[in-house]
């Protein structure tokens, strides 16, 4: 039997509990914290986020599996909830997608989605994307699956198609994904309320819903999408957008003022920010080997 605490099997619980997973978008080790801080059951690791802060690029399939597959192992080994991870495109083809399962699953997530865009891919909502035959990534759902070595180990697949092909295709194409043995479905860029209602009927695997400021889709609050239907909801963008500004005003301030001691109220003391990431359990610890 699984142990309640492995997060993988906590993911598989969480889904199968009533309620949605809200599970906002960590790029790196200290937002990570923060989110399990705040009360939340999973943490989800964002591609977007994790090419913005780690590489330095914007989201357009740059970011490496080992790159990813690293920053996720770090975030892992940071909280105690799951982690939900970003695979893009699964970097290749089947055999590609097979060891890119392997490497997530070593690095402890309890779950990652894949997608059907061509490779390189772009976040999915930027404007002309590009997806593969729904043939092809049926065969790397099918690949994906195989390649788990525990049975809990969530793959959600996500399709960019709405975009591109339409609704009818779309449609088609997250049939097939579940035949094939997808756990959950991600449907990009979702256009309105009445399109994410019509995709949670039609479909009895847990549907996950991309909640994305300044996206294409609508900002539908979490407690109306699990009304709707959704079983999972992701904030991938909001850490490092709200970052982005916070960072460019602080540096602002000081290169006008020469000081930011006028925007202390504004920020943790040092003190603190090490206690979000355990100073004081930390020190506790060690003092257990001292003399």
């Amino acid at each position: 039997m699984a142990d309640s605490q492995d997060p993988v099997r906590r993911l598989r619980d969480l889904l199968e509990a009533p309620g949605i997973i809200v599970a906002p978008g960590a790029y790196d080790c200290l937002t990570a914290k923060i989110i399990e801080q705040a009360g939340f059951s999973a943490v989800y690791m964002t591609g977007a986020g994790t090419s913005v802060a780690r590489l330095g690029r914007p989201d357009l399939g740059l970011a490496t599996m080992t790159e990813m597959v690293a920053n996720a192992a770090s975030i892992v080994d940071t909280v105690k909830v799951p982690v939900i991870a970003d695979a893009d495109t699964g970097y290749g083809g089947v055999l590609n997608v097979q060891r890119t399962i392997r490497q997530y699953e070593r690095s402890g997530v309890a779950a990652v989605h894949i997608e059907d865009q061509e490779s390189p891919k772009r976040c999915g909502h930027l404007d002309d994307k590009r997806v593969i035959p729904v043939e092809d990534m049926a065969r790397k759902v099918r690949a994906a699956v195989d390649a788990r070595t525990n049975d809990d180990f969530v793959i959600i697949v996500r399709t960019d198609a709405l975009a591109v092909t339409g609704w009818d295709d779309t449609m088609r194409r997250c049939e097939a994904y579940v035949e094939a043995g997808a756990d959950a479905l991600f449907i990009e860029a979702l256009r309105s309320p009445e399109e994410a209602e019509r995709v949670c009927a039609a479909f009895d695997v847990p549907m996950l819903y991309n909640f994305v400021e300044s996206g294409k889709s609508p900002l539908i609050p979490s407690y109306e999408l699990e009304r709707l239907g959704f079983k999972l909801v992701i904030f991938p963008g909001s850490a490092f957008m709200a970052v982005c500004r916070t960072v460019t005003e602080v540096m602002r301030n000081l290169k006008e003022y020469g000081t930011t001691a006028h925007l202390m109220d504004g920020m943790t003391t040092l003190q603190e920010s090490f206690e979000m990431v355990g100073l004081s359990e930390m020190l506790a610890q060690d003092a257990t080997y001292a003399g």
